[in-house]
């Protein structure tokens, strides 16, 4: 299992550094390449995974981050995306808790010193994958291509397209994943550590506790399995030096039959089996928590999956390789997301981007063939091992066993990008080793790659900082993507500009025709634009695209309200609330529908419905106390004004009514005391001043009532009634100056 130190190895223009010192060197590149990301905000997925996650608050049981899924849904819930990945939820909470909330830094820096530690430790792995396994007198393992480990660290640590997975919190699972299938490799290899017992084959122990890392692994994201197909490819080739070419053709032409035995006496047979069982308990374990069921994911998250003929679907799953591919080769063309549109299906063998399947095929047989047939022995184990440490991890993305949703996905390529990045330096180790006379032109290429890997991901890690610049930017990139569009108007719209979002809305629809979520969100700014015809049309039909949309119907019955169609309104928000039973928004928006129908009884009980479901709904809370003090029922107007202000004891709204209330019931004390708790909470509400002067009118505190109907009129000049109560006052104040002795 041993090899010598490699013959090109010396010849790679790097510094030979010690172990301590390369991997300071590794870990100073993967901080330089993505530090400027440490004080960006939640971007993207974060706001669903992080900042919408009830998983992550000290109040929800730590209980529910196994029983959930990474988004704080239920896994059972035909919704969910039935990504189980408990570790990582639970590394956030860790964040939530040390930080005192939702801060975005601390996130961010646990992300960056991840990635730092896991370029450190691919110094480690490539050692051992280059130039075997060795251990020396103390146990520790010796590296026999010191200066291509590092450089294959190098460039892992300095790749652009780690950049989602570093500067995206969320892609802290990829991050702890990657460093779990690290652990369990290295442990895997310390199984062969005999140590003072040189008689031993292998530790058993070794091999358990690398599966339970396995299991860690997948614990923080699904692809954390394949580590177990590294693993034996590693044992097959390393430890039992098997010739998987040699090995084939005699077992396919029966030539001299190999003698396995001696392979058989490593060990192998066992530990594979010990594998394979360890595989299949935790495919099956995470099986059964999915509820036994693929997630449900639709036509424009992965289009091709969708497609009728297995030729189509071939075809456009190699092209998607092939983009991929494209990714680490050259990671400068970078998005946030590549569906809906960005990657236009090809539907026939006459279109001309069908050349790249034929190249990537190429490239890949030539690679194999080296792998398989080369007479150079080092060469084959290296080359095959660096492919399966590239193919392996892809194998969950890529359709083959079951169907993803997505089209390409940056994030998945993090470890991957670890066999690429070991190709790519033992390439590089050979040109120099046979073009040393050009070792100067050789240098300089080297540095120029390096260069252009840290300048392209400083720049891409700053596009991270923001949703503003990682939206905008896509939109170079993908100008065909509805999605891309879609959040750059939602982006604009969270700043107010909602004038400029209805422009990309209409883009993304334009674009795809069927997008729901862009039909909803500018049918939401249409309506408040009063242009409610277009807003109810679109709203419909995004409810006809997808029947279960909750918030489309709710929205479509804000609409129809507005529009005077009750009956139509009434039977939105029961469709919006038949999809989500529990949901608060639209009980109070029914109830609004009841009390302008005057019902009251109807919306007094859509309201409490609301507060049920959600104690901190203000609006509802606030609408009960105004309703039942219209109607003239104050005394119950004023419970529910005290319980709401228990559940919400700074909201100056609800105190607002409840002093209007209490003042009517002649509570002047009282009254005055909430009137003037809001004020302080909201100093310049008019209204506020207007009905405590009202207040003060009554109690007969003339002076006082002057002075907050003065300071209501200078906020508001033209305040209803207040200047008619203000003109009353004085009149009678000039009248009790008159009529003093």
């Amino acid at each position: 299992m041993a090899q010598t130190e490699l013959y090109w190895d010396h010849h790679i223009p790097l510094p030979r550094l010690g172990p301590v010192q390369a991997k300071v060197a590794v870990a100073v590149v993967a901080l330089l390449c993505f530090i400027n990301s440490y004080d960006g905000e939640f971007v993207f997925d974060d706001s669903e995974a992080i900042v919408n996650n009830k998983d992550l608050k000290p109040t929800t049981p730590l209980s529910n981050i196994w029983r959930n899924d990474f988004w704080g849904s239920n896994l059972s819930s035909n919704s969910s995306h039935k990504s189980y990945r408990p570790l990582t939820v639970l590394t956030f909470r860790l964040n939530y808790l040390i930080a005192g909330g939702l801060h975005p830094v601390g996130f961010h820096v646990l992300n960056i010193i991840l990635h730092a530690v896991i370029s450190v430790l691919m110094i480690d792995m490539f050692a051992i994958l280059i130039g075997g396994l060795d251990y020396d007198e103390k146990g520790w393992t010796v590296n026999h291509a010191p200066k291509t480990s590092l450089l294959a660290a190098i460039f892992f640590a300095a790749h652009p397209v780690h950049t989602e997975s570093v500067a995206g919190v969320v892609g802290r699972a990829d991050l702890l994943c990657a460093l779990f299938f690290q652990l369990s490799f290295l442990t895997y290899c310390k199984a062969f550590n005999k140590g003072k017992d040189r008689d031993a084959r292998f530790s058993v122990q070794w091999v358990v506790v690398s599966l339970v890392l396995c299991a860690a692994a997948m614990l923080c994201k699904e692809q954390g399995i394949t580590v177990l197909g590294v693993n034996a490819a590693f044992d097959v080739l390393l430890i039992c030096n098997v010739n998987v070419y040699e090995l084939g053709h005699r077992l396919l032409f029966r030539k001299n039959s190999p003698d396995l035995s001696e392979i058989l006496r490593t060990g192998l047979l066992k530990r594979l089996g010990l594998m394979s069982l360890g595989g299949l308990s935790m495919l099956y374990a995470r099986w059964r928590i999915m509820g036994t069921g693929p997630p449900a994911f639709t036509e424009v998250d992965n289009p091709a999956s969708f497609e009728e003929y297995m030729f189509i679907r071939i075809v456009n799953y190699n092209y998607y390789y092939c983009l991929n591919a494209w990714l680490l080769l050259c990671p400068w063309w970078l998005c946030f997301d590549w569906s809906m549109g960005c990657v236009p299906l090809i539907k026939s063998a006459t279109d001309w981007r069908v050349v790249w399947l034929l190249l990537l095929w190429c490239v890949l047989i030539g690679l194999i063939s080296q792998a398989l047939c080369s007479p150079d022995s080092q060469r084959r184990r290296t080359l095959t091992l660096g492919l399966v440490l590239l193919v392996v991890p892809f194998l969950p993305a890529c359709n083959i066993f079951f169907r993803v949703g997505f089209v390409v996905a940056e994030r998945v390529l993090y470890l991957s990008s670890a066999g690429y990045c070991l190709l790519l330096a033992y390439s590089l180790g050979h040109c120099c080793y046979r073009w040393i006379k050009y070792k100067k032109l050789t240098c300089v290429m080297l540095l120029a790659l390096l260069c252009m890997y840290v300048v392209r991901c400083a720049l891409r890690s700053h596009q991270w900082r923001s949703e503003q610049s990682l939206f905008s930017n896509a939109l170079s990139v993908c100008p065909l993507n509805a999605k891309v569009h879609y959040n750059v108007g939602k982006n604009l719209a969270d700043r107010g500009n909602t004038t400029a979002a209805v422009k990309y809305y209409r883009e993304a629809v334009r674009l795809h025709p069927n997008y729901v979520h862009a039909m909803n969100n500018l049918g939401n700014i249409l309506k408040e634009q009063n242009e409610l015809s277009e807003a109810e049309q679109l709203l419909s039909k995004a409810v006809a695209v997808q029947p279960d949309f909750a918030a489309a119907w709710m929205n479509l019955g804000i609409v129809q309200n507005s529009l005077r169609k009750f009956d139509a309104a009434e039977e939105s928000y029961w469709n919006a609330l038949r999809y989500r039973r529990k949901y608060p928004d639209c009980y109070y928006n029914l109830g609004r529908l009841y009390a302008d129908q005057n019902r009251h009884v109807d919306a007094l009980n859509a309201w409490r419905n609301a507060t049920m479901l959600k104690p901190d709904h203000s609006l509802a809370w606030n609408n009960m106390v105004i309703l039942l003090d219209n109607t003239g029922n104050l005394g119950q107007a004023e419970l529910i004004g005290r319980e709401a202000l228990k559940l919400l004891p700074n909201d100056h709204t609800i105190m607002f009514s409840l002093a209007n209330v209490l003042g009517k019931l002649q509570k002047y004390k009282e009254s005055e005391s909430f009137f003037l708790h809001a004020l302080r909470i909201k100093p310049n509400a008019a209204g506020c001043h207007g009905n405590l002067a009202v207040l003060y009118h009554r109690w007969g505190k003339l002076e006082l009532a002057k002075k907050h109907y003065e300071l209501s009129l200078k906020l508001d000049p033209e305040a209803p009634g207040t200047r008619d109560n203000y003109n009353m006052l004085r009149r009678k104040l000039d009248q009790l100056k008159h009529s003093a002795p």
